[in-house]
C-alpha cells in the first residue's frame, strides 16, 4: 500500500512553473487516457487573485496570491481542497497607470522541491517555507531596491532551481541583478548585476547555462559562476520580454509581440540568428514545442493558435483569430491544452496541417491567466478568485 500511494504521489507532481520539466509538457502518466463529453469539478474554494499558477508535491496543492495589500500563501489538500495552512505578509503594490487591465500580482509561479516550498512576489519578496508546516524558513527582501512604478506590472520571472542553486532575476527599468542561493540555508552563491532591467519571462537551464530575457535582450550565464556567457540584443519598445525560451536541438528560441519570434544558435563566436519570423508574435503566452513543431497563441489578429515548424520558423497553420487575449498552453500526448483567459478549456489534436479542435469546456466564470495542471485524471485551475479541481473521467 505504501508503494502504491508513493507512486500516486509521483504521477500527481507539478512541482515548478510550466510542470516537472519546465518547459509545458505533461509526462504521459499525466495525461488522461480520452477527453470526457463533460467535466465535473470535484471541489471548488475561494483564493486569491493574482497570475501565478498553482503547484503539487505530496498529495499538496501550493498557491501564492493576493488579498488587498498582503500576498498569501496557502497549502490545500489536493484530495478535498482543505485549507492545511496559510501565511500572509505586507506586499503593497502600486500598478503602473498604463498596466489597468492587469493584476496586482503575485505573477511568478512557485517551486516545492525537498519539503521547501519557494515563492518570488510581485515586490521581490523571496520566501522560502516549510511545505509540511508553513513555517518560514528563510527569506530575502528585494522590495526596496525595486520602484515598482519603473515596472510595468512587477516581478515576475518563477525561480529556476537546479544544481543546488535557487536562481531569481530581480530589479526594475534601471537596472537588476540575477542572484543565486543555497536553497537550504538562503545563503548567497553569487550575484550578477546587470544594466537593464529584469524582464518578465522565466528562464530555462540549458547546458548548464541559464536561458532567459533581460528587458533589453536575450542572455546566458553560467549556472556555477554567475558569468555572463553571452548577449543579444532584442529590446521591445515597452520592455515586455514576457515568454519562456524554447530549445529544440541546437536552437534557442525566443518571441515577443513587437518582434515577432526569432531562433538563435549560440557557437564560439557567440549567438547568431538561425530564423526570424515576425508574423509570429508570442506576448504573454509561452509556446511548447513537440516533434519539431512549435504550439502557440500569437499576438496577431486578436489570439492565432498557431503552428511553426521550428527549424525554418514556417508557419505551417494559423486560425482565422479573435481566439482569446491570453491562452496558456500544455502538451499532454497527442493533444494540446488551452486555457484561455475566459475561462475556456480547448483540446487540439497535434496536427502540422491545421487546427482540430476535440473538446470545449467552460471552468471558469472569473478570469484565467494561469497554466492547467494536469493530474492524470483530475485538472487543477487557478482562477483570479478560485481554485478548483476538474475530474477529467
Amino acid at each position: 500500500m505504501t508503494l502504491l500511494l508513493f507512486a500516486c504521489f509521483l504521477s500527481q507532481e507539478w512541482t515548478q512553473w510550466r510542470g516537472p520539466a519546465r518547459d509545458g509538457v505533461v509526462p504521459v502518466s499525466q495525461v488522461p487516457a480520452q477527453w470526457p463529453k463533460d467535466l465535473k469539478v470535484k471541489w471548488k474554494v475561494a483564493a486569491g487573485g493574482g497570475y501565478s499558477s498553482p503547484v503539487v508535491a505530496a498529495g499538496a496543492v501550493f498557491v501564492h496570491s493576493r488579498t488587498a495589500n498582503n500576498e498569501t500563501v496557502t497549502r490545500y489538500a489536493l484530495a478535498a481542497g482543505k485549507v492545511e495552512w496559510t501565511k500572509s505578509y505586507p506586499a503593497p503594490f502600486q500598478k503602473n497607470s498604463y498596466a489597468k487591465e492587469m493584476s496586482k500580482g503575485p505573477f511568478s509561479t512557485p517551486l516545492v522541491r525537498d519539503g521547501r516550498l519557494f515563492t518570488l512576489g510581485v515586490t521581490a519578496i523571496l520566501s522560502a517555507w516549510d511545505a509540511k508546516s508553513g513555517a518560514l524558513v528563510w527569506r530575502k527582501d528585494f522590495s526596496s531596491q525595486v520602484d515598482t512604478s519603473k515596472l510595468f506590472t512587477g516581478t515576475s520571472m518563477s525561480p529556476l532551481l537546479e544544481a543546488g542553486s535557487l536562481v531569481v532575476h530581480v530589479g526594475d527599468d534601471r537596472g537588476s541583478v540575477m542572484q543565486s542561493f543555497d536553497p537550504a540555508t538562503g545563503n548567497e552563491k553569487w550575484t550578477l548585476k546587470m544594466a537593464a532591467g529584469p524582464g518578465y519571462a522565466s528562464p530555462i537551464l540549458v547546458h548548464g547555462q541559464i536561458v532567459t530575457m533581460t528587458s533589453q535582450s536575450l542572455i546566458g550565464v553560467d549556472l556555477n559562476s554567475g558569468k555572463l556567457q553571452w548577449t543579444f540584443a532584442w529590446k521591445d519598445e515597452w520592455l515586455e520580454n514576457a515568454v519562456t525560451p524554447l530549445r529544440f536541438e541546437n536552437m534557442l528560441i525566443f518571441s515577443g509581440i513587437r518582434r515577432g519570434t526569432l531562433a538563435l544558435r549560440v557557437g564560439k563566436r557567440g549567438p547568431e540568428t538561425v530564423w526570424t519570423n515576425p508574423d509570429a508574435a508570442f506576448y504573454l503566452s509561452s509556446p511548447v514545442i513537440d516533434n519539431g513543431r512549435i504550439y502557440g497563441l500569437s499576438a496577431r489578429k486578436k489570439g492565432q493558435y498557431l503552428c511553426l515548424e521550428a527549424k525554418s520558423g514556417r508557419i505551417l497553420w494559423a486560425t482565422a483569430g479573435r481566439e482569446a487575449a491570453n491562452a496558456a498552453v500544455v502538451s499532454a500526448g497527442d493533444s494540446l491544452v488551452w486555457l484561455t483567459n475566459d475561462g475556456d478549456l480547448v483540446v487540439s489534436k497535434k496536427s502540422d496541417k491545421a487546427f482540430v479542435q476535440v473538446s470545449r469546456y467552460s471552468v471558469s466564470d472569473s478570469p484565467v491567466w494561469t497554466q492547467p495542471v494536469l493530474l492524470g485524471n483530475e485538472m487543477l485551475v487557478k482562477s483570479d478568485t478560485a481554485l478548483s479541481l476538474w475530474s477529467l473521467n
